[in-house]
Parts: structure tokens; sequence; C-alpha cells
């Protein structure tokens, strides 16, 4: 599992005195870069390999600035044009408070379309996360 400290701006806050709906879904997303860059899944900013294709978060407590706050990041499962991320936004004692599930698709880098993920996308998810091919990322 990746895992990332975020800084909290000013601006993040909204009117009730929380993060902004809105700005979970830019840290989750920094948090996916930081995780594809550190995997070497990142192909380059001018043919990228990877979009969403669908995106749910849900919010268990509120996130008030000065938390410590933090994003992890791991591959639930790994489809043919496809793979699955989970993230968590946690606080410093470890409580989660809000989870994020994306499915990524893979596109060939010539054509802009969707493609199978590469082998070595696999095994690079695979080798990242630490795990075994019978691990519990649910390949098909």
């Amino acid at each position: 599992m990746h895992k990332i400290r975020v800084q909290l701006r000013f601006n993040d806050i909204d009117i009730l005195g929380h993060l902004n709906n809105t700005v979970y879904f830019s840290l989750y997303d920094l948090g996916k870069a930081r995780y594809m860059e550190e995997a070497g899944l990142r192909r380059g900013p001018e043919a990228p390999a990877c979009v969403i294709a669908d995106i749910h978060c849900s919010y268990f407590h509120p996130v008030h600035y000065g938390d410590e706050i933090y994003i992890t990041t791991r591959c639930d499962e790994i489809g043919d044009k496809s793979f699955v991320l989970r993230q968590q936004m946690v606080d410093g004692a470890g409580e989660v408070r809000s989870e994020c599930r994306t499915v990524m698709v893979y596109l060939d880098p010539l054509t802009g379309r969707p493609a199978r993920v590469p082998d070595d996308y696999r095994e690079k998810i695979r080798a990242f996360e630490q795990a075994e091919p019978d691990s519990d990322i649910v390949c098909y």
C-alpha cells in the first residue's frame, strides 16, 4: 500500500469549517499520480496511459483545517482493460475519514483508445504492492 501525507490549505475549507467535498478528489488524484509514478506506470505527459472511467467517494468523518491527513492507495483488481484503485483518507491516528474507489482504463498510447493492460503494468503493480501472483489482487 502506498501512503503520502497531504497538506491542507486554508482555501480547502468550506463555510462549515471542514474540507470541501471537491477537494477530496484533488487529494485522491494526487495520491493516484504519486502511486503511478512510484510504481513506474507513467509513460509521459504526451501520451497518458490511463484515464478515470469511474470514481466514487464515501465520506465517513469530516476533515478540518490542521488535521494530519494521509492518502493511502492500493490496487484491488486488474482486469483486461482496466484496474481498480482503492484509496483512503486517514488521519494521524489511523481513523478512516473517507474512501475512494476508482476504475482506471488503460489507453493505447498510439491510438488513445482503451486497450489491454500490458503485462509490464501488471508486473509493476504486483511488485509495487509487494504481492505474489496468488495475492489478494484479483486479476482477470
